[in-house]
């Protein structure tokens, strides 16, 4: 059974579940009625829950500090800010700015959290 260092440095599992989840965050985000089941209750916090775990995701899939602190982070804004124009052009959706300012939020939180924990368990996060 594999440690959960290995689990954590394993970046082509990172990778997949960053795709998945991406496709699952913009069926649900484009989708004229999302799932009530997988409504937290709060708009914004379904946003920086969202982007949390695609931040969480892209900081172990990420080989290098640039790709995790700055090319990831731009990326997953630049979606963010997609999703939003997309939600404009939706009857039944709208668009809202502070969706994608909770989108930023998650995604800080996501990467706090990722080297929160990498520091805790001193992981090298660098390639090898």
């Amino acid at each position: 059974m594999k440690s959960l260092k290995d689990l954590l440095l394993a970046r082509r599992l990172w990778h997949a579940l960053l795709i998945l989840l991406l496709l699952v965050i913009s069926y649900l985000a484009l989708s004229p009625a999302p799932p009530k089941t997988l409504d937290s209750g709060w708009d914004k916090l379904n946003h920086l829950a969202a982007f949390g775990c695609l931040a969480f995701c892209a900081f172990y899939g990420a080989g290098h500090a640039r790709g995790r602190w700055l090319l990831a982070p731009l990326a997953l804004l630049g979606y963010g800010v997609l999703i939003e124009l997309l939600q404009a052009q939706l009857p039944p959706r709208s668009a809202d700015a502070a969706d994608v300012l909770a989108d930023s939020l998650g995604i800080a939180l996501g990467l706090l959290l990722a080297a929160a924990l990498s520091r805790l368990l001193r992981l090298p996060l660098t390639r090898s």
